[in-house]
């Protein structure tokens, strides 16, 4: 069976050497998927993204509200931000991505999604880590007017988000790097919620379940999910699962 790979671009990051590729999918002749891999081990692909698409859709169905400003930590390919942008109730969709490379693939329409997201007025994407902002303190909207009115720069709007949907890591115990690791404790998803507004979801991707991580969701959250979702890996054969994890105060 034909397994054809071809490197698009290939570039040293903060996680590792990260590689934009295209991979041939044997039982569809002629197909081929665009797949992200972070020194040479698989991290995300175009070919199966039910779970990422269903971190954005899950988590604003379970808001329930409308004019919905959306916080994506990890671009990747875009599904997740794609997804979000799909419900009429999402307002803005605003994605941090700590890899530059990733923004530079954007910006040459170098993956499916790139020109259809930079063509939405309501997506913006800028470099930055999620889990360190996540772990600050939110800039109120008092500041925000203040530092304008002083002429300094600010943030555009407050960062306080009706849904906040992260897809970074391979799952909670399975990093790519040491900085997340504070994040799915108790103190870190803690220190998350101050960037929910009221009534805000806050949405985990995972491959994998993590009951320690679930049982840290319920103690800081009033309301957890724990959502198994089973497909069939077009590209190698075979059942997978892979995992969300969604909260609400």
């Amino acid at each position: 069976m034909d397994d054809t790979i071809d490197v698009i671009a290939y570039e040293p990051s903060p996680i590792g050497m990260i590689c934009l590729r295209r991979r041939s999918i044997p039982s569809k002749p002629g197909a081929f998927a665009t797949e992200i891999t972070v020194d040479h081990q698989f991290l995300m692909g175009s070919e199966n993204t039910a779970s990422e698409r269903a971190l954005a859709t899950r988590a604003i169905e379970l808001h329930g509200g409308s004019a919905l400003r959306v916080l994506v930590g990890g671009l990747g390919l875009g599904y997740t931000a794609r997804a979000a942008l799909d419900s009429e109730r999402v307002a803005a969709v605003e994605v941090v991505e700590l890899v530059a490379p990733v923004l530079d693939w954007l910006a040459r329409d170098l993956f499916p999604l790139a020109g259809a997201l930079r063509a939405d007025p309501r997506f913006s994407v800028r470099l930055g880590d999620v889990y360190a902002e996540l772990a600050a303190p939110p800039t109120p909207a008092s500041a925000v007017a203040s530092q304008r009115r002083a002429g300094r720069e600010a943030p555009k709007t407050p960062s306080r988000f009706d849904v906040i949907l992260i897809d970074v890591d391979h799952s909670p115990d399975e990093r790519l790097g040491a900085s997340s690791a504070a994040f799915y404790t108790e103190a870190g998803l803690a220190a998350a919620m101050r960037h929910l507004a009221p009534g805000g979801v806050l949405a985990v991707w995972s491959y994998a379940e993590s009951s320690p991580f679930a049982d840290a969701l319920a103690t800081v959250f009033g309301e957890v999910w724990v959502e198994p979702l089973a497909f069939e890996n077009r590209v190698v054969g075979g059942a997978e699962t892979n995992w969300l994890f969604l909260a609400r105060d």
